[in-house]
């Protein structure tokens, strides 16, 4: 048996008191806060030979040289202060919650003369001058709640820099997904008549926004307005299908979030299912490895740290782990803001007890797979939105790269990104039909408005265009796109080597934006930056096996000859 460090005649000298210990290592870092309302009766039970069954246990009391208590006059408060020191010394031992999960809601500013919906990425805090809707757990739900909402109520999804420049309509107005509010081809009253039933839809007042619907259709048909009576029409059966398709698991009333554990061992992995508006939104998990806490320690900790800083809280919290009258009753006292309760609540039976069960049987399913790829692609992808300044999630990435040969045999090939992965289907050729010999820039041009032409004509566009090259070659992509009146509905990057080289000997990559003047520089060990050298080195391989191909065309004919 390892000898320990610690001098266990000193347990005897600890307060039988409501407060905290502070467990320290022989060079005065702080291996573990713990908090008890007896400290020499919880100190003790560490020292104990049979220990208390937790297997980390012993090598967490092998390290221990000093405890130090720190006592308080309630349980209340021995859980904010224990939650507060392990916040400022985040101790090894300690459940920590790194909560970097991507929260995502839809915003709109009623305070905006023209609002628009879009997607806000937040950790917790909310603005209070603008109404939110979420949290979503994903990209992926947000957007297709976002691409419903634009086909549904065709609100202004531009910039306001980009509105405030418009003299005519964008394509999104041709694509009816806009009812073009930057060049008055609607009344202030009709769009903030769309504004009012968006935020009506997304507060799940469905019944009231056909209501509505149903009584415009009768006015436009009895003043023989059928046109506009068609719209409506096709408008309220859209809602409809959409409605019909809502198979989500239903519970009555009140915003409620669910949180459920799963452990094996010291590994443990915590559910999070979200219900809003009596629909389920989506699930987060957190995994924590090497957990000294049991589990009803564990969940006291992540309410605190999860909830305790955020103005998003739920009316209601159920939990699947039993805690402590008196500590269920300072936590949810801690976490209730000003005028609101918050009800914390362990069922035992009835439908809220069911979902407490799906949330274990979702954090015992999820811990026993790894965890996805796709998960940590997204992440990428936010990032990347988020560091490039881009107005909308980069599902599509398309990316371009000319290639020549001396100034002849000049090509050009489009490699596609879909989330993040290759999407070999989707990979274009071009050969230059102009004589532009080693002028890149009017290669870079014929083959992006060839390209774009195409997708005005399908519909079918990427959300983000990279083009390889320089702040002269964004300008050209630009150019392109404004020609087709399509500037608003990519986003566009252009990545160089600094010396504009592909070897490796280039030191950096610069990333240039639209609108401003100097490139961004991304660490060498960034993920977006890796992703986005994959893609523009993915469509270099590309254009090059191409041009190959067409200079041993080439040289086979001449030989022929």
């Amino acid at each position: 048996m390892q000898k320990l460090l610690f001098d266990r005649n000193q347990l005897k000298l600890f307060p039988n008191l409501p407060g905290v210990y502070i467990m320290k290592s022989g060079d005065g870092s702080i291996l573990y806060v713990g908090k008890a309302k007896a400290l020499q009766k919880r100190i003790r039970q560490y020292f104990l030979p049979q220990g208390d069954g937790r297997e980390v246990i012993p090598y967490l009391i092998a390290k221990v040289v000093a405890i130090d208590t720190i006592v308080v006059s309630s349980e209340k408060e021995a859980l904010l202060l224990e939650n507060t020191l392990i916040k400022k010394h985040k101790p090894h031992y300690n459940v920590l919650l790194k909560d970097d999960k991507a929260y995502i809601a839809l915003r709109i500013n009623e305070n905006e003369k023209w609002p628009y919906v879009s997607i806000f990425r937040y950790k917790g805090n909310l603005a209070p001058n603008a109404t939110y809707f979420g949290p979503y757990t994903s990209a992926d739900s947000a957007r297709k709640t976002l691409d419903l909402l634009h086909k549904l109520f065709p609100l202004r999804q531009c910039s306001d820099s980009e509105f405030a420049r418009r003299t005519r309509p964008c394509i999104l107005y041709d694509m009816k997904q806009c009812i073009a509010p930057c060049v008055n081809r609607c009344t202030k009253d009709e769009y903030d008549t769309l504004v009012k039933r968006t935020i009506k839809f997304l507060q799940g007042k469905d019944k009231e926004v056909l209501k509505e619907l149903y009584e415009e259709m009768k006015k436009a048909s009895d003043g023989l307005d059928f046109e506009n009576a068609a719209k409506v029409y096709k408008m309220i059966k859209h809602i409809e299908r959409t409605l019909e398709g809502q198979n989500v698991f239903k519970i009555a009333g009140v915003d409620t979030d669910v949180i459920a554990l799963y452990r094996q061992g010291d590994e443990v992995l915590l559910t999070q299912l979200i219900f809003r508006l009596g629909k389920l939104n989506g699930s987060l998990d957190f995994h924590f490895s090497n957990v000294v806490e049991n589990d009803q320690e564990l969940m006291e900790a992540f309410l605190l740290q999860h909830y305790q800083d955020r103005l998003d809280i739920p009316k209601e919290i159920l939990i699947g782990s039993s805690l402590a009258e008196d500590n269920l009753k300072a936590i949810a006292e801690i976490l209730s803001k000003e005028k609101r309760n918050l009800h914390l609540l362990v069922p035992k039976r009835g439908s809220k007890k069911n979902l407490v069960e799906m949330a274990y049987a979702n954090a015992e399913a999820n811990f026993k797979k790894k965890e996805g790829d796709l998960a940590l692609r997204e992440k990428v992808l936010l990032e990347m939105q988020e560091r490039l300044k881009l107005s909308r999630y980069p599902r599509r990435i398309e990316c371009f790269d000319n290639s020549n040969f001396s100034g002849t045999e000049v090509v050009s090939a489009l490699a596609s990104f879909y989330e993040g992965k290759k999407d070999s289907s989707r990979y274009r050729r071009y050969k230059i039909k102009e004589r532009v010999e080693s002028d890149d820039y009017a290669a870079m041009q014929e083959v992006l408005s060839r390209r774009f032409k195409r997708a005005k004509a399908e519909d079918d566009f990427p959300d983000l265009l990279i083009v390889d090259g320089g702040k002269s070659h964004l300008k050209i992509a630009l150019k392109v796109l404004l020609e087709l009146n399509i500037l608003g509905a990519i986003d566009v990057v252009a990545l160089a080597k600094e010396q504009g080289r592909h070897d490796k000997g280039a030191t950096q990559e610069l990333i240039y934006l639209p609108g401003i003047k100097d490139p961004i520089v991304l660490s060498a060990r960034s993920k977006v930056l890796f992703l986005l050298q994959n893609i523009r080195d993915e469509a270099h391989r590309f254009a090059i096996s191409y041009q190959r191909v067409r200079r041993s065309k080439t040289f086979f004919t001449k030989k022929k000859r």
